[in-house]
């Protein structure tokens, strides 16, 4: 690297998402010099644009409700989600290291009492974290502590000196990171190319995520000879309105409190309580790439206002959410052919009252928990959504202290990632709120990863 315009720092993080802030936050309150380097005018990410959903067992919150779960429990889980696709050792470390994410949580007052079941999960594990108070509060305590964030300022590459990773080149500077880089540049949810080179069968859904996941780390990382974990896993979430903005997210899972999905044509076609992601590949397939959520009025008070993922007033409020006072009438207004609705609601109906067996194998709400009910209620309502690449869970393959690995399973020294940018835990599908956990967690692992790496004099423990 040139002198000029250099910055000369401990540590370069590249993505100023969940996963960056984390180990940006972490490495300054441990005495680093830190650089927080992001491609856009913003902090956030793909973070930003969540529902703010985490997985994590045994907490406090958890206790209140009366849930009994386990870190035992939670990785076994993961491990069912992934098809037996995930790397245990990852899963590990991240129940192993949950309690520096509740921690973390309970120091920025991020918490609220919203607790469920969701995709993946045996029990109520996914918790509702207020993520802008979270993320605000990250980015103060690094700030706080001495770390530098540089907005608007794309990395390019990254500067390797024969031996080891010592910087990265960006649009406006040049930095040099004397204990080590780490990449958190999000997904490639946002890359058109990449998509088609990597899931080329996930070509169709809709674009979503941050605004910025085009896989710049990917990318840079690729030139250095990394391996890749899960990337022809990916795919996309089932649930979200195709006029949803960045600036507000929009997705329903109604089928997760009791509604089914029918195709453009009426017919059911699957299991409605499957992974959102199994459901999106699933979506993709039929006819309009589209399905709408049908249930009754049920279900429809089961609505959570506020809560993402279950508010349905909100999408009322939208105007996407469509009602009518019979099956007849609602069918009539999504287009489905005359009587093929009807056919579809009472065949299920038959098979929640125990008279036949359901189709495609239904037994419960989600992930096979939680006790169905029939669509007969009036009023009748129908959401219909599609499948959008809300995030590219499969990436970069690393080692559970974080460190980026090449195609051979060696370390690239000074290189580490964390977040949506790395591949391995997920698998084959994906547990509600995984995404959010391991970023938290691996951002802060990352930090402490460096922090003994003999590279960096930390000032102080913690």
């Amino acid at each position: 690297m040139t002198t000029h315009d250099a910055h000369h720092v401990d540590a370069v993080v590249v993505g100023g998402g969940l996963a960056g802030l984390a180990a940006t936050y972490r490495l300054a309150e441990r005495g680093a010099r830190v650089a927080l380097v992001e491609k856009r005018d913003r902090l956030g990410g793909s973070s930003a644009m969540s529902g703010g959903w985490f997985a994590l067992s045994g907490t406090a919150v958890q206790r209140r409700a009366g849930v009994d779960d386990t870190s035992d429990t939670f990785l076994a889980d993961m491990v069912e989600s992934g098809g037996g696709f995930a790397d245990e050792k990852l899963l590990r470390r991240l129940v192993e290291r949950e309690g520096h994410a509740i921690e973390t949580i309970e120091r920025a007052r991020a918490w609220t009492d919203e607790l469920k079941v969701s995709a993946g999960m045996r029990v109520a594990r996914a918790h509702l974290v207020r993520i802008p108070e979270l993320l605000a509060f990250l980015e103060q305590q690094a700030t706080q502590h001495g770390a530098t964030v540089w907005r608007a300022n794309a990395a390019t590459s990254l500067a390797w000196d024969g031996s080891r990773v010592v910087g990265v080149r960006t649009e406006h500077a040049e930095f040099h990171a004397r204990a080590g880089v780490v990449l958190t540049t999000g997904g490639f949810s946002r890359s058109q190319e990449l998509i088609e080179l990597f899931v080329p069968n996930q070509s169709g859904a809709m674009p979503y995520g941050g605004a910025g996941n085009s896989g710049d780390g990917l990318r840079m990382a690729w030139m250095l000879g990394a391996g890749f974990a899960d990337i022809g896993h990916v795919g996309g979430t089932y649930g979200q309105h195709a006029e949803t903005t960045d600036e507000e997210h929009e997705l329903l899972t109604a089928n997760y409190l009791g509604a089914i999905l029918v195709d453009a044509d009426g017919d059911r076609f699957t299991d409605e309580s499957a992974s959102y992601k199994i459901l999106g590949t699933a979506v993709l397939k039929r006819p309009q790439r589209l399905a709408h959520q049908i249930f009754d009025a049920v279900v429809r008070a089961r609505s959570r206002p506020g809560v993402p993922l279950s508010d349905m007033e909100r999408i009322d409020e939208l105007g996407h959410l469509v009602r009518a006072p019979t099956l007849i009438d609602l069918e009539e207004k999504l287009g489905i052919p005359p009587g093929r609705l009807v056919r579809t609601v009472d065949a299920y109906n038959e098979g929640v009252a125990g008279r036949r067996d359901d189709s495609f194998g239904r037994t419960g709400l989600v992930n096979g928990v939680g006790a169905l009910v029939p669509i007969a209620t009036a009023p009748f309502f129908a959401y219909s959504a599609v499948t959008a690449l809300t995030s590219t869970y499969g990436g970069l393959s690393v080692t559970p202290d974080t460190a980026v690995t090449r195609v051979d399973g060696t370390r690239i020294e000074g290189l580490y990632a964390a977040g949506e940018l790395v591949g391995g835990f997920h698998g084959a599908s994906y547990m509600t709120g995984t995404a959010l956990t391991k970023a938290l967690v691996f951002g802060i692992e990352a930090a402490h990863t460096i922090a003994g790496s003999g590279h960096l004099v930390v000032s102080r423990s913690n």
